[in-house]
């Protein structure tokens, strides 16, 4: 049986076998849930925004206001993406007017608190930096020191969930 590891391709080898290892042993789960036993409770688009204004405002507090931040249905992991950082330019009036959007995809509502702080870190970082460059990962890491080592487990936590499904279950909320 072919197992397939597409969120930590780009990894070493032998990192990959580790996880191949966990998953053919069925302890891929009981080693994330051992690290990230509870997912959080930002349930709904008006808590993600006040979250995320809330980082924003600790180490962007310059930069232009988020116009929208909301989870998102339409996306998709498959294609690689966790959330979206939008940057809309639009005439309106005679006067150009520009949005920052963050949207997160709806899959992260029942993560880790970490896995969603990755995420929005990443995605305020594009409000700064627009491609994935140093600058752009110095900047995650300034906000998130440990920014790295939670990308990798959520890349874990996207492979657990693809193997095996969801490590939490659905409150009723």
């Amino acid at each position: 049986m072919s197992i397939n590891l597409k969120y930590i391709s780009s990894y070493p080898e032998d990192i990959q076998g580790q996880v191949e290892k966990l998953i053919k042993q069925e302890k891929l789960k009981d080693f994330l849930l051992n690290k990230y036993p509870m997912p959080h409770h930002i349930g709904n688009d008006n808590q993600l925004r006040e979250f995320t204004i809330a980082i924003k405002n600790q180490f962007l507090k310059k930069s232009q206001p988020l116009s929208k931040v909301c989870f998102d249905g339409k996306i998709h992991v498959i294609n690689n993406a966790l959330g979206l950082h939008s940057y809309v330019t639009r005439a309106h009036g005679g006067k150009l007017k520009s949005k920052n959007e963050i949207r997160v995809a709806s899959m992260f509502k029942n993560t880790p608190l970490e896995f969603l702080q990755m995420i929005v870190v990443h995605e305020l970082a594009h409000i700064k930096e627009r491609e994935h460059n140093k600058a752009f990962y110095k900047l995650c890491e300034h906000m998130l020191p440990n920014y790295h080592q939670l990308e990798f487990d959520l890349r874990l936590y996207l492979t657990q969930v693809e193997h095996d499904g969801p490590l939490y279950k659905i409150s009723a909320n």
